[in-house]
């Protein structure tokens, strides 16, 4: 078995000089800052660059309506759909904010029954 250890900035022990040039350095405007020994990061650095693959976007609990229907098509496919409504509101509001879809004119109005914009994902079973 193994012991996992967090350390913090807090729990290593500053001298009395070394807070006082951190105090100073902080007072710094960041122009005044020298970066010269920091490499500059180019496109080639970032093409293979992901997201965090531990974050996780902060939850909000709230009460929404939303039509009897939905919520049985929802359910219908099984366990987690309250993750399911999240991921397809999350795909509309990532298409929405896409700059292509923004210079199309945005999201046909709510109201239209016709619209099938949005595909329903399946489980894997």
């Amino acid at each position: 078995m193994t012991k996992i250890v967090k350390k913090s900035l807090s729990d290593s022990l500053l001298t009395a000089g070394r807070k006082r040039h951190l105090k100073k350095l902080s007072r710094l405007p960041d122009n005044e800052t020298d970066t010269s020994d920091i490499p500059e990061l180019t496109e080639r650095f970032w093409q293979n660059a992901v997201r965090n693959p531990f974050y996780r976007p902060v939850k909000q609990q709230l009460t929404l309506r939303l039509d009897a229907d939905v919520i049985a098509w929802l359910r219908r496919q099984g366990r987690g759909y309250q993750t399911r409504a999240n991921a397809l509101l999350r795909d509309a509001m990532l298409e929405d904010l896409s700059p292509k879809r923004r210079k199309e004119g945005g999201w046909p109005r709510p109201n239209n029954p016709r619209h099938n914009g949005i595909a329903p994902r399946r489980r894997a079973s």
